[in-house]
């Protein structure tokens, strides 16, 4: 049986419809077909979920009760419908579950904490040190541990795990201290020796996407074309709301680092673009040439995948601020009409919201 720690590349959705089975023997795949349905659907009523699961009106009532006992699923107050009795919303507990999330990217390392329905309850940044690539292994597990204190300590038994996102573009770990890559690859057994937390593991572009998937913009789209503007820029393939993470991934030279190089060559200081905040400063021509460097490349590689699928939406998340990826979206609109740009929603680190929401995908959702 594969270790399931090991989050699959893809995050677990629930289709439109799916065939549940009322058996006892399988009522644990029951629960997690439900939870994943509320993940999707906030305030969804028994009968819809039996609608769209083809559960049983009893079957689903002994899940809930279940769940609600569990402290995982909450209920609202009763609705008044035009037939019938009054209808009860069903969603997910916020409080129900926690998780842990760290990405490890080329300049700093993301620490955050969500709730069950994905919100930030805790973040903060360390940055990578250099020329030395070890993190320095104390600062790093406290500020776990101060991801976790961020709770009560009755609470603590509700974290589901921890995630991490690491970096696998070849390109952007040529530009990381000599042995950083090693150092990554030992993160996962220093953090479960010294927390005690079973930890997830998946590349950090992977679960960039799936953040958005389950939490930000992407959530009510389908099929999409996923890019991230990060040191480089990634796309992912989002076809029925599962991402597709090909071997021969490409990422192209138009990411924070190209910005870098463009500001650096007119003498202007390239720091502020890899500092979290709402905004950059005016960074004159370099940046307009950089954004339309950056736009010219998206159009691009949507032209070459409408060749194949019919792509009719972009989702571009990043590290950058949101002002730049919608300006870069209202390029894109112009330039490819039959086409939507979206930005993402989520404005801290997508990668370490992503990688949180691995723990939940194991351990709730279905397989």
């Amino acid at each position: 049986m594969p270790d399931m720690r090991f989050a699959p590349p893809n995050p677990i959705r629930i289709a439109d419809r799916a065939s549940g089975l009322n058996a006892v023997s399988v009522r644990s795949y029951n629960e997690r077909l439900v939870l994943s349905l509320l993940l999707q659907n906030d305030g969804i009523s028994r009968m819809e979920i039996g609608q769209r699961t083809g559960l049983s009106a009893q079957t689903i009532s002994v899940i809930v009760r279940s769940l609600e006992k569990e402290g995982l699923v909450a209920t609202g107050k009763a609705q008044k419908s035009r037939m019938g009795p009054p209808t009860i919303p069903l969603s997910l507990n916020p409080a129900g579950a926690y998780s842990v999330g760290i990405s490890v990217g080329y300049k700093q390392t993301n620490v955050v904490l969500i709730d069950f329905v994905g919100s930030v309850r805790f973040h903060t940044t360390l940055p990578n040190p250099e020329p030395d690539p070890a993190i320095n292994q104390t600062e790093f597990l406290e500020t776990i541990k101060a991801a976790i204190g961020a709770l009560p300590a009755n609470t603590h038994d509700r974290i589901a795990g921890i995630g991490l996102a690491l970096p696998e573009d070849q390109y952007e770990l040529a530009h990381a201290p000599n042995g950083a890559l090693e150092r990554y690859e030992s993160l996962r057994e220093e953090i479960e020796a010294h927390i005690g937390i079973d930890v997830y593991v998946q590349n950090d572009i992977t679960a960039a996407a799936g953040a958005e998937n389950l939490f930000g913009a992407a959530k009510p789209l389908t099929d999409y074309l996923f890019c991230y503007l990060g040191a480089r820029l990634h796309s992912r393939l989002v076809i029925n709301h599962q991402i597709f993470n090909s071997q021969s991934t490409q990422s192209f030279d138009v990411g924070l680092l190209n910005l870098e190089a463009r500001l650096q060559a007119t003498g202007l200081e390239a720091d502020v673009i890899w500092e979290r905040s709402a905004d950059w400063p005016d960074l004159g021509p370099a940046e307009n040439d950089w954004q339309n460097a950056c736009v010219a490349q998206i159009a691009q590689s949507t032209n070459a995948l409408k060749q194949f699928v019919d792509v009719k939406t972009i989702v571009l998340s990043s590290y950058a601020p949101h002002k730049v990826c919608q300006n870069i979206c209202d390029q894109l609109d112009d330039m490819l009409p039959d086409v939507t740009a979206i930005a993402g929603t989520l404005e801290l680190s997508p990668k370490a919201v992503g990688a949180a929401s691995l723990p939940f995908s194991s351990k709730f959702m279905v397989e």
